[in-house]
């Protein structure tokens, strides 16, 4: 059974592929481009496109290099000369060259990234003079980097050397043919072979995490980077096994006295502030602890003269502060710094005097009754009394004069029912100055619209709040308030002769009728 050969690749046709599609590439011809790799793609071999140095600004910039090792505090600065183009490779080459670093010992870092060896400088953004750059240089022990292969590369770069200086010459030198002498060719230099290869001693395996920042080997259990102060990556866990030196001891003692240390002030601070917050919780107003000035009147205080307000800590004088409460015509004070806050009531008690505090308190309670919606004072001359009643209520058992008010009438009539009231008071308003003033108040309700007649007893009747059915105290009868007529006729429930119509049809009774009866 024959076996199966692979088939070979034709590299001419390669090259000739590549070049022309370096030639479609630097043209712009893309669909040249296009169809050379489609063709190249089929032939599966390695190729390698980069941009011709010749793209890149050809002047020569002076790279500013800060160069720092693992024994070194600062970083000492180098100027290198260099081209955009270069990669960092090159780079790596010409350090070697100048100072003598081997390239696996240099690390470099441009704009906070690591650089790799086939980047550019152009593609971090080196491109003129000045512009700068990141040099660590590794121990060789951290690179595990051998004397015998630091020999090894400086054979390596003399070879290239020589090699290169070869291909300089002017073809023919070197051979004869047609009938033209031809000098000999140059004579190698002696190069002695390597001594043999040591044995390799493996190297004692280090314990320890890497900087993703600077690659800097740390100790297990530093919690930092002791080179760019980069943290300890969160998933590394510090070997069970590993024992850490004398000096590593001493800097993990150091750092438990620093914790316990800042420990211990936080809790003194902490104690400091609850024994102030305990002494400020028992005084009624808190002085400034700092000099200030008032933002009204702008005069200067010393310490303690002003007065910090609780609920937002801004600073005023005592007089702006009093003039503040006193002109206010609102039952809360707000800060005149126009903010949310308010002053409390233990602050505007100790601000005012007894005489400003008592009239203040009664500004406060004639503000909260004029503003309340379903409020009722006592009709009782000279009384403060006042309530806030509910729909099914209709009498205010005042606790300051002890007296009955009717909510309804709107008065006080002991042993008199509403109706013999207000019949009462139609008799006596042809005499009485205060009857007649009562009676009048019940005509502007009626006119308003804020009270209605029964249509049965013809005693007046008013709804203080809720749906528009209600019932009339005297005679129970149910009516509409909307419509002004009984809900129901003489028959009782669901006789729709009183007037109210109401659901007739499935239609309201009126336009404004909330059917709710």
């Amino acid at each position: 059974m024959a076996s199966e050969v692979t088939p070979r690749v034709d590299l001419n046709e390669a090259e000739e592929l590549s070049l022309s599609l370096s030639e479609a590439l630097s043209s712009g011809d893309e669909q040249e481009a296009v169809q050379l790799c489609q063709r190249l793609s089929k032939l599966s071999v390695p190729v390698s496109v980069r941009v011709n140095s010749q793209a890149y600004p050809q002047e020569s910039i002076r790279l500013r290099v800060g160069v720092e090792d693992a024994q070194s505090d600062a970083g000492i600065p180098v100027t290198v000369s260099a081209s955009p183009d270069m990669t960092i490779a090159q780079l790596k080459d010409k350090i070697s060259h100048d100072f003598g670093f081997a390239p696996p010992l240099q690390r470099w870092v441009i704009g906070k990234r690591l650089a790799k060896d086939g980047e550019t400088l152009y593609s971090h953004g080196v491109r003129s003079d000045g512009d700068q750059a990141f040099l660590f240089i590794l121990s060789a022990h951290a690179a595990r980097f051998t004397l015998h292969q630091h020999k090894q590369d400086q054979d390596q770069q003399r070879l290239d050397g020589i090699m290169e200086s070869m291909q300089l010459l002017p073809r023919g030198l070197g051979r004869g043919g047609g009938g033209v002498k031809t000098a000999a060719p140059p004579k190698r230099p002696y190069i002695p072979p390597p001594p043999p290869p040591k044995p390799a001693v493996p190297p004692k395996p280090q314990v320890g995490w890497a900087c993703p920042k600077c690659t800097f080997f740390n100790k297990p259990t530093r919690p930092g980077c002791e080179m760019c102060g980069e943290d300890r990556p969160e998933d590394y866990q510090v070997p069970d096994i590993y024992q850490p030196d004398q000096q590593e001891v001493l800097r993990i003692q150091q750092e438990g006295l620093a914790m316990l240390q800042y420990e211990q002030a936080q809790q003194e601070e902490r104690d400091r502030n609850f024994l102030n917050l305990l002494a400020t919780e028992d005084q009624n107003l808190i002085p400034n602890a700092t000099e200030a000035d008032c933002p009204i009147c702008f005069s200067h205080l010393e310490e303690e003269e002003g007065v910090v307000l609780r609920e937002c800590l801004h600073t005023f004088c005592r007089d702006c502060l009093k003039a503040t409460i006193v002109n206010s015509h609102d039952a809360e004070v707000p800060c005149p710094e126009n903010c949310e806050s308010k002053l409390l009531d233990r602050e505007i008690q100790a601000l005012l005097t007894e005489e400003e505090h008592q009239r203040f308190l009664e500004l406060r309670l004639s503000i909260a009754e004029s503003r309340s919606e379903h409020s009722f004072h006592c009709q009782t001359p000279n009384c403060r009394g006042w309530c806030i009643y509910e729909d099914e209520v209709n009498e205010f058992n005042c606790e300051l004069c002890k007296e009955t008010n009717c909510i309804l009438c709107r008065a006080i009539h002991p042993g008199m029912n509403c109706k013999d009231y207000q019949d009462d008071l139609r008799i006596r308003a042809e005499n009485d100055q205060a009857a007649q003033q009562t009676k009048q108040m019940l005509e502007s309700m009626l006119q308003n619209g804020e009270a209605m007649k029964c249509p049965r007893c013809d005693i007046v009747v008013q709804k203080k709040d809720g749906c528009d059915w209600i019932c009339c105290l005297m005679c129970k009868t149910e009516i509409c308030w909307v419509t002004k007529q009984a809900r129901w006729g003489p028959n009782g429930n669901g006789d729709t002769s009183g007037g109210c119509k109401c659901r007739v049809n499935n239609q309201p009774c009126h336009p404004n009728c909330q059917n709710c009866h």
